[in-house]
């Protein structure tokens, strides 16, 4: 780690020191995290993983992505919301996603929040992006939650959403470029041309 709290990697590029050097955690960071994300089953796949996630490495994940995509039939709103037992029987037995009851269960009720939802997801979600955006030099100035996730997660809640804290409506926040988390003098800060 540098002076500015990123991390120099093997291709001379400066990173978030989290970023390591796995090749599924750099393709993460630099070409997904923070930036922006609309679209209604691109979100609803977010509010799964991040979900997912919780208590577990963000590694886990990335590494059974595409076996969620399969098992949650692509995160499409509307077939996870017809979901039934069988298929929470199935998932729960599939050993290429993370297996927890309350998980998989938020999955499938909160396909069925989003179906519901007036405006859509995408609507919902970027409605409580923060209006100033913040400028991080090193990781100790990242919170875990802000004003605007525990906002978010209050709205979802509202909506029907489960599993979707402060904590976790924040890194949904992070991943989905509602907030640029990237620290300053990361490569990846301003590849969309914003703050």
């Amino acid at each position: 780690m540098d002076d500015h709290g990123v991390t120099i990697g093997a291709d001379g590029l400066a990173r978030c020191p989290w970023a390591g050097s796995d090749p599924l955690y750099l393709e993460y960071h630099d070409t997904e995290w923070g930036r922006p994300l609309r679209g209604e089953n691109e979100l609803f796949e977010r509010v799964c993983l991040e979900a997912f996630q919780s208590g577990l490495a963000w590694i886990t994940i990335l590494r059974k992505r595409e076996n969620f995509r399969a098992a949650f039939a692509g995160f499409e709103i509307a077939k996870v919301a017809e979901f039934g037992d069988a298929d929470v029987a199935r998932l729960l037995a599939d050993e290429g996603v993370v297996r927890n009851r309350a998980k998989v269960h938020a999955a499938v009720a909160n396909a069925k929040a989003a179906r519901e939802l007036d405006g859509g997801l995408t609507e919902l979600i970027w409605s409580y992006a923060p209006a100033k955006q913040p400028r991080p030099r090193s990781t100790k100035e990242i919170p875990a939650t802000i004003p605007e996730s525990a906002a978010l997660a209050k709205g979802l809640k509202k909506a029907g959403f489960v599993f979707v804290g402060p904590t976790t409506a924040y890194a949904l926040m992070q991943a989905c470029g509602l907030v640029n988390d990237h620290l300053v003098a990361c490569h990846a800060r301003n590849k969309d041309n914003r703050p």
